[in-house]
């Protein structure tokens, strides 16, 4: 399922009323029947105390035909309008206009004492204050309605976006609305799935309210829900080789961790044959965790970290591997910092830069530009903001913008990891991952993910689909983990641990019944319920 800026589903609503004949008053209608028909498979209805808050513009249109359709099944309806109602134009006016026939209580701009009646008469709030086109925080009235809304603990119905999350980068802009349900019109647009705007949508519904199929299918939406092919079927004579040979080049005096997740992870996700390059004095401690792993201890300097004189046979052993793995544990000492940035530039396979490898990078990323083989970057929002020359801002308000056009200018496969993480490639196209959760945030799930991802490729998906593939399984590995242990005291270990379960429901189809209304994993109906 594509993912929609706020721009491009204005030009999807433009399309259908000028090229497709729609009326908006029809795209209204079925807007406000959509949110009335969710409304009525979370409980009944018939005599519920409705309070309606609408605002201006379409939303506010929205909730007036919500309003309507609540009244005809016999609901006792109330319409708060915070908007001066001699402002709304089109199909919003129309819709206003019929309430005010009919007979529907409707509050013009209410006292505070209406207000608070209101509210505490009320069984549920339907908040069509502001849609997707919020620029700036909600100020005066507004603000107070929506805390209000929030302190109530009366069950809330956002129509398209909770009101106060920016319809595009999901940032809470002051005061904004915490619904128990989200009904959102199209396709979900950025902000809704995007942290922190996705803590305050509650359980979300999507309706297409009649949209032809060629709107959704425009190339110029370029982010999607990620929802990777399956694994190619596991040779049954298959040897170890056959599985890929991954090298991980890792691992410094201290930094035990990182090199055994990546390398342990990527057997236990299915890949074939692990090596770890590692400095030679902590080989044995590694060993003695990681028995299935091939070690070629590497020569170390006085801090215990690698030295630059194994660039050459670090070369020799990328070589002989399918995929190469740099720089989880790796440290950061000026010797080892300077062999990374060789390596980056000499070793001719496919290539994950992770961890200490990501900040050698950093200031040096020219360097990408003389290399021929697929590149992946697997950073957190730390590590990019030294990528981005230390700029947070972006990460934050421009997370889509920004992988996209990182991983166009450097033409790499850019992971930016976190809630919801983002993958993004340089053809344009952006992935957004809703598996995972909470508890893997936790030291060494990223080396966990390293590997993942190198086993991705060594069970034979092509380098973009492998990456895809990576994150979803690892973020489903922890879900199982948090199933299983809660995400309170979840280790990288549990999540390493749950990746052969995970690997066995993807290939024995059983997805759906962990996730039963993930969008792609099942025929997309006109109106789904996702994550």
């Amino acid at each position: 399922m594509k993912i929609s800026t706020v721009q491009q589903m204005r030009e999807m609503d433009r399309k259908a009323v000028q090229q497709y004949f729609i009326p908006e008053l029809l795209l209204m209608e079925n807007a406000g029947l959509s949110a009335v028909e969710f409304l009525k498979t979370k409980l009944p209805l018939s005599n519920r105390k409705i309070l309606v808050i609408c605002g201006p513009g379409n939303n506010g249109g929205d909730g007036f035909v919500i309003a309507r359709l609540l009244h005809s099944d016999k609901c006792q309806v109330t319409v708060l309008v915070l908007a001066d109602p001699n402002n709304y134009q089109g199909s919003s006016r129309t819709n206003f206009q019929i309430l005010q026939q009919i007979g529907v209580q409707c509050l013009v701009v209410p006292t505070d004492a209406d207000f608070t009646s209101s509210l505490k008469n009320a069984d549920v709030i339907v908040d069509a204050i502001f849609g997707t086109g919020l620029a700036r925080p909600p100020e005066g009235v507004y603000a107070q309605v929506i805390d209000s809304m929030n302190a109530s603990g009366k069950p809330i119905i956002s129509i398209d976006i909770p009101s106060g999350i920016h319809g595009d980068s999901g940032q809470v802009m002051g005061s904004a609305v915490k619904a128990t349900w989200t009904v959102t019109f199209g396709l979900p647009k950025t902000g809704i799935l995007l942290y922190p705007g996705y803590e305050n949508v509650g359980e979300l519904f999507i309706s297409h309210i009649s949209f032809p199929p060629a709107l959704y299918e425009d190339p110029q939406i370029k982010c999607q829900i990620n929802v990777p092919p399956p694994l190619p079927p596991r040779r049954p004579d298959g040897h170890k080789g056959s599985f890929g040979q991954a090298l991980f080049i890792a691992g410094a005096q201290n930094y035990y961790g990182a090199p055994f997740f990546s390398a342990q992870s990527f057997l236990k996700a299915g890949g074939g044959y692990s090596r770890l390059a590692c400095p030679r004095s902590i080989a044995p401690f590694i060993a003695a965790k990681g028995s299935e792993i091939v070690f070629v201890p590497q020569e170390e300097t006085m801090e215990g970290s690698l030295a630059y004189q194994n660039l050459s046979r670090l070369i020799e052993l990328s070589n002989q591997s399918d995929f190469v793995v740099l720089g989880p544990g790796i440290s950061l000492q000026a010797e080892t910092q300077k062999l990374i940035c060789d390596l980056i530039t000499n070793i001719q396979k496919p290539l994950l830069i992770d961890g200490d490898g990501l900040t050698a990078l950093s200031g040096h990323l020219s360097l990408l530009t003389s290399r021929t083989e697929p590149v992946v970057l697997t950073p957190h929002p730390g590590e990019m903001s030294r990528l981005l020359d230390g700029n947070t801002e972006p990460i934050k308000t421009k997370s889509i913008e920004t992988a996209r056009e990182f991983s166009k200018r450097w033409n790499v496969i850019l992971v930016l990891k976190g809630a919801h993480t983002l993958i993004a490639n340089p053809d344009g196209n952006v992935y957004m991952n809703l598996t995972g959760n909470s508890g893997m945030g936790t030291a060494g799930s990223g080396d966990v993910l390293t590997g993942t991802i190198a086993a991705m490729f060594g069970l034979g998906l092509e380098i973009n689909d492998a990456v895809r593939k990576g994150v979803f399984i690892h973020g489903f590995a922890g879900d199982l983990a948090a199933q299983k242990l809660g995400i309170d005291g979840m280790t990288a270990s549990d999540i390493m641990e749950a990746l052969p379960r995970a690997i066995l429901k993807e290939r024995s189809g059983n997805l759906m019944d962990f996730y039963p209304n993930f969008p792609g994993l099942s025929p997309i109906s006109d109106n789904q319920i996702i994550l």
